[in-house]
């Protein structure tokens, strides 16, 4: 039998949201969210053994997910997927387009480890509720993806080229967002990559700049506090400095105090960030 304290404590446990970023950016992306019973990751653009060691680090055993959220079909979000599913019998979530672009890539899937949806329709698994939502990025059918359970909604907008009203109802009221701050401008401008790749980031589906990602944060604090973790920087083009004091400096001029108002950090490239508990 548990005392009250450890009952309260463990209950306490049960109605939050843990969530980690395993890794983000243009090397590899994975996004940890844990409510309750169930475990998820969005994304598996690392090799399996990276993954594992960095689940494991925060106490969670990879064959305890319940599947993997796949939000388009680009190497550095699908790299470890297939790895995983095998290992552990984990199933694979994205839609039929999607599956049809990364099946080759991913290796064999058991047939019943290959859950294909509609994203018009949410649906569940393991006491969360998943909606996946339209994204402006140059794959097949990309998606976001917002994760709810019990009173908390979690939410995934990376590689996304620029916000739109559609894109911005979706992610509003998150409790906790993992959100694109890809590159600075003007490092993307005068850098080494050929014109054609800047005028692709550049574009309308491409990837979200550190000053569009400090406008989306602002309007996202307007109404409540929310949880801003900036990711998918570039290696080349930007550095977690920057990307957090241009999103600081905006968030200030449009009267967001970045201490009272809205919690601000920064996912990494090459390792997780804290676990946050929301």
């Amino acid at each position: 039998m548990y005392n009250r304290k450890e009952r309260e404590r463990r209950e306490q446990e049960l109605e939050e949201v843990r969530a980690c970023a395993l890794a983000s950016g243009s090397s590899g992306n994975s996004f940890y969210i844990e409510g309750g019973n169930g475990k998820l990751l969005i994304d598996a653009g690392l090799s399996g053994k990276r993954i594992t060691k960095n689940l494991e680090e925060i106490g969670v055993k990879p064959d305890e997910l319940d599947g993997i959220l796949i939000t388009h079909e680009h190497r550095d979000h699908i790299t470890g997927a297939g790895v995983l599913s095998r290992r552990f019998n984990l199933p694979i979530y994205a839609t039929e387009k999607t599956w049809e672009a990364m099946g080759p890539c991913i290796g064999e899937i058991k047939p019943e480890n290959r859950r294909v949806y509609d994203k018009k329709r949410g649906f569940e698994i393991k006491g969360f509720k998943v909606e996946p939502f339209d994204i402006p990025h140059d794959a097949v059918e990309p998606v976001g993806y917002s994760l709810f359970y019990n009173s908390k909604k979690i939410s995934s907008a990376t590689d996304i080229g620029h916000i739109n009203r559609g894109l911005a109802r979706k992610l509003d009221n998150s409790d906790l967002i993992l959100l694109e701050s890809n590159h600075d401008v003007e490092m993307l401008k005068v850098g080494p990559y050929p014109w054609p790749l800047k005028r692709r980031i550049l574009g309308e589906k491409g990837h979200l700049s550190n000053e569009d990602a400090g406008k989306m944060a602002a309007w996202l604090a307007r109404n409540k506090r929310v949880h801003v973790l900036l990711g998918h920087l570039s290696a080349e083009n930007n550095f977690p400095e920057l990307a957090y004091r241009t999103v600081a400096s905006i968030l200030q001029e449009k009267g967001i105090n970045i201490t009272k108002d809205i919690d601000l950090d920064v996912a990494y490239r090459d390792m997780r960030s804290a676990v946050f508990h929301i």
